[in-house]
């Protein structure tokens, strides 16, 4: 998610889990183990982004604090209150769980915060800002379009929804929010690694572009037990295809997702397969997935990945005509053809032999670009949704503040003054409204195909939100 990713919630925000087995999160997606030393040996060129701090310059002043309520607090929901935590500009008010042991795990990560089982008393309360909603996905579109209509600043996990129709309901409401900062959580899109990557890329360093691929494998049961039914059920949600859209959906949109910003086209069609080849405990959704995910030139997307094994973790290549490019463990490497025609940065930096490679490292914001040295693996570690969190309360503070001056100038505004005025902000990296549901609508479809085996064309009417 994609890191990140691994995406969703292993366990419904408002319940207990029980089996360590099956505990599963964004980070587990988004990070493993490191290997810079083994890509540079096959004559991996690494590119990385200068660390988060480097890149803020040290006179900043400080950002007034944005006051925060979490919804939801199983795993994911307690990973987003450590980052949460760590933001200075980020002052959590509220925390919202209706099941009380969720709330006593979560309570020292926020001690000074109120505590409340229903949602709406965090909308309620005048207080609160924003809301970041890391509640299973079937059950967001209530408490966003609510909080939404509350004023306040949204962050949703996605998938937004597990069906298109209440996607485009999210969608629409936070279009209609004028004022109000509506984010997504497809944190790859705010990270400074994958945002300093996305040029160098489009700009066609890699050449013509060939094919990509990615993958998630990690062997998991995705089930937790409880004494209760009903609990049980409700905790074991992403099993169930009448509320889970599998892994494809759940985890990854982050990656396909990730693939389309990259390739910068709309994927035309999809062909999928699934089994159900470890886990047969009663649940309906596969455990494992494949799918092909044609974009225009010949150019396919393939992807797949599985709770039977874990055996590569998870990364995403892209191949073109001059050089490869992969990203694993939140950095990336670039691997050139022999015959590729030089970038023109490489004239500044110091060649170093690594295995007969020679490898250089780009390094965002500097004004000639780095050699390759022992400082090869000090690649940014903070997770994107670190990045993704700290984009959105940036956000939430500068449309505060341009709302505030736009008012305090000429009192009653319209809508669209006040749009316009907005649209003017240079608002820090983060998805859309748009883009979260376009992701969603790809992440649904893609899991179509593969539960029904199939090739599926994609049609435009799907994506639209006229």
């Amino acid at each position: 998610m994609a890191s990140e990713q691994t995406h969703g919630r292993q366990y419904t925000g408002m319940t207990e889990p029980q089996n360590n087995n099956s505990d599963f999160n964004r980070r587990d997606f988004l990070k493993g183990s490191s290997f810079a030393t083994l890509m540079t040996m096959l004559g991996g060129v690494q590119l990385f982004a200068q660390p988060a701090g480097e890149q803020k310059a040290e006179t900043e002043p400080p950002k007034p604090p944005v006051k925060v309520g979490v919804i939801g607090l199983g795993p994911w929901g307690r990973e987003i209150l450590d980052q949460l935590g760590r933001l200075k500009q980020a002052q959590v008010v509220a925390l919202c769980d209706n099941y009380p042991a969720m709330m006593r795990r979560s309570s020292s990560k926020a001690p000074t915060a109120a505590q409340v089982g229903d949602y709406k008393a965090v909308l309620d309360n005048k207080e609160v800002q924003a809301v970041v909603i890391a509640t299973p996905s079937h059950l967001h579109k209530e408490i966003v379009i609510a909080a939404l209509s509350a004023g306040k600043h949204v962050y949703c996990e996605v998938p937004l929804a597990n069906t298109i129709e209440d996607a485009k309901a999210i969608a629409l409401a936070a279009r209609n929010a004028v004022g109000k900062v509506f984010q997504p959580g497809l944190q790859m899109r705010s990270d400074p690694q994958r945002q300093f990557i996305l040029p160098f890329i489009r700009s066609g360093a890699l050449g013509k572009s060939v094919m990509a691929r990615a993958q998630w494998h990690k062997k998991q049961s995705w089930r937790a037990d409880s004494p209760s039914e009903e609990r049980k059920k409700a905790i074991n949600w992403r099993l169930d295809k009448s509320t889970s859209i599998g892994l494809v959906g759940e985890i990854g949109i982050h990656q396909l997702d990730q693939a389309t910003w990259m390739l910068n086209a709309p994927p035309m069609s999809v062909t999928g397969f699934s089994s159900l080849v470890l886990w047969n405990d009663g649940r309906d959704v596969p455990d494992t997935a494949q799918l092909i995910m044609e974009y225009p030139e010949g150019v396919r997307l393939t992807y797949d990945a599985t709770l039977a094994n874990s055996f590569d973790s998870d990364y995403e290549m892209y191949y073109g005509s001059d050089a490869a490019v992969m990203m694993r463990e939140n950095k990336a490497w670039m691997f050139k053809e022999v015959d590729s025609p030089l970038l023109g940065w490489e004239v500044y930096a110091r060649k170093d032999a690594f295995y007969k490679e020679t490898g250089i490292a780009l390094v965002a914001g500097g004004s000639k670009q780095t050699a390759l040295g022992s400082k090869a693996d000090e690649a940014p570690t903070l997770p994107s949704h670190y990045s993704a969190l700290e984009n959105f309360l940036g956000n939430c503070g500068e449309v505060d503040a341009q709302v505030e001056d736009i008012k305090s100038s000429f009192g009653s505004v319209t809508k669209e003054a006040l749009e316009k005025s907005l649209a003017e902000i240079k608002l820090r990296a983060a998805a859309t409204y748009k883009e979260g549901y376009e992701a969603t609508v790809l992440a649904i479809k893609a899991n179509e195909a593969v539960v029904n085996g199939g090739r599926l064309e994609f049609k435009k009417e799907w994506f639209d939100l006229a």
